[in-house]
């Protein structure tokens, strides 16, 4: 049978496994405000938007989330005349898998 806590516990966690707020020691605005810009950046888009991403990916040999990352950190869509980019996309790509298997 499960024990019942003291009267005066608050069903939180025990003090001693309390490691500090999500900003770590720096400033907690500014860890707010990119909390907030990454979900806005990350927000779902249209249906009509996401399937056009999905295709040109997909055309072009890569994930939707590395097209839609593509186009969030450069601001522009990828085509066939980057091809120097997309390969740099898929490189990194084989190198991340290979260091997770290490």
């Amino acid at each position: 049978m499960a024990r019942r806590p003291k009267r005066s516990h608050n069903g939180g966690p025990r003090l001693d496994e309390y490691k500090g707020p999500p900003w770590g020691k720096g400033d907690p605005y500014i860890f707010l405000a990119w909390q907030a810009a990454h979900a806005k950046a990350w927000k779902a888009p249209s249906h009509e938007v996401m399937l056009l991403r999905m295709d040109r990916a997909e055309r072009l040999g890569l994930t939707y989330e590395e097209y839609t990352l593509e186009i969030l950190e450069r601001g522009r869509h990828l085509g066939h005349e980057d091809a120097d980019r997309i390969s740099a996309i898929k490189a990194a790509r084989k190198r991340r898998r290979a260091h997770r298997l290490d």
